[in-house]
């Protein structure tokens, strides 16, 4: 069984979204990239989980997530998960 896949919910604009897009992807992680401003669904997502308000960056693993993590927080979140590349 595959593990959960990371998920990122940002915006193109945020630098805090650019800076965890860019870590990653430096660190050969996949993650799925969700633009809470153009997707919907995305928005939906995260406003279910801080009581109706829009708050970004997020990170989730499955139904675990951080918001706004600095990369060090975002080390330690993703090798909880057994993510670390």
């Amino acid at each position: 069984m595959d593990s959960p896949k990371v998920q990122l919910y940002g915006t193109d604009w945020c630098p805090k979204s650019a800076a965890l897009r860019n870590f990653m992807q430096s660190r050969w992680i996949e993650f799925d990239d969700f633009n809470v401003e153009t997707d919907l669904n995305a928005d939906a997502r995260i406003r279910a989980l801080y009581d109706g308000e829009l708050k970004f960056p997020t990170v989730m693993v499955g139904t675990d997530f951080i918001k706004n993590p600095k990369v060090p927080e975002l080390i330690d979140f993703l090798k909880k998960h057994n993510i670390d590349h």
